[in-house]
């Protein structure tokens, strides 16, 4: 691969893991039973978000550069529904199935496949915005999945990122110089 082709996947996959362990550590402080509650009729559930993320990487990269990337038997509909195992491990094996699937497609790539096209529902994409329009969506999903969390977890959630008050602090340790307001 030249350098921007090898930089440009290297860099997705570590979009991706940090996505994976950002939505990881959100849905390690829920209760089992947190990952099927939803907030009204019309929200999802991290366990349905799961499942229908799980179903779309299994889609979009299967033969992720020889078949469209909206497999004919998806049954994306299906992935709205929330599961009858009502189970963690049930969640978490869509959720690991569906990255090796991601990160399997993207270690296979070739120098010559990174200037690709492949094709989704019909549509003709470069293989660099077909890997960008995925990292947008799953962004999206992880999004949501912190946002159900933090919420279910009310005042237990512990944060994932820089806590509040504590900006100047985590700048000072990370860049190695004294605390200054």
């Amino acid at each position: 691969m030249s350098a921007f082709e090898s930089q440009f996947v290297d860099e997705a996959v570590s979009v991706f893991r940090r996505q994976q362990k950002m939505a990881e550590r959100a849905m390690s402080q829920l209760e089992d039973t947190q990952l099927f509650d939803v907030l009204d009729p019309e929200m999802n559930s991290v366990a349905v978000i799961v499942k229908h993320m799980h179903g779309n990487m299994l889609s979009r990269w299967t033969d992720f550069l020889t078949t469209d990337g909206e497999k004919p038997d998806r049954q994306r509909d299906d992935e709205f529904i929330a599961p009858d195992d009502r189970s963690r491990e049930q969640v978490m094996a869509w959720w690991s199935a569906g990255w090796d699937c991601v990160f399997a497609a993207l270690a296979a790539l070739r120098a010559e496949d990174v200037g690709g096209t492949v094709h989704i529902r019909g549509e003709s994409l470069s293989v660099t915005m077909a890997v960008l329009r995925q990292v947008d969506h799953y962004g999206h999903h992880v999004g949501q999945i912190v946002f159900l969390a933090k919420h279910l977890r009310g005042g237990d959630w512990t944060t994932l990122s820089i806590p509040r008050g504590k900006s100047h602090e985590f700048n000072a340790k990370l860049m190695g110089t004294p605390e200054s307001r």
